[in-house]
């Protein structure tokens, strides 16, 4: 897999994607758990055409900041960039934005698994 592999999602915010509605604040503006699980999304989505049969990317590390509130209303944009590889683990460049500008930035760390051996590490 190649460094620079590029995706960006894209959501409005509504009144389940509030702090006030996720529980993370009290305000009806974007939660930073919707803007990280976008961030996540970015990235998973940059990376899973290149993936081997049966294969995914689980998040392993996020570290963001999260620096401007966004309104009930406005539409957000995450972009992730594939910057590292080094084996299964994949590190990534992201950033959200609103209208007004970056909103947040940082890294997150995702590893590739076999679907099947991930989720039988469930069943004890």
């Amino acid at each position: 897999m190649e460094t620079g592999l590029t995706f960006t999602s894209v959501m409005t915010v509504d009144a389940a994607r509030t702090a006030l509605a996720m529980g993370s604040g009290d305000m009806e503006v974007l939660a930073t758990p919707a803007m990280v699980a976008l961030m996540e999304n970015a990235a998973m989505r940059a990376v899973e055409k290149e993936l081997p049969e049966g294969s995914t990317t689980v998040g392993a590390l996020m570290n963001t900041t999260h620096v401007k509130p966004s309104p009930v209303g406005a539409e957000v944009s995450a972009e992730a960039t594939l910057v590292e590889v080094d084996g299964r683990k994949l590190v990534f460049a992201v950033k959200a934005s609103d209208e007004s500008g970056i909103i947040g930035e940082g890294t997150h760390v995702r590893y590739v698994v076999d679907r099947e051996k991930f989720l039988a590490k469930m069943k004890g």
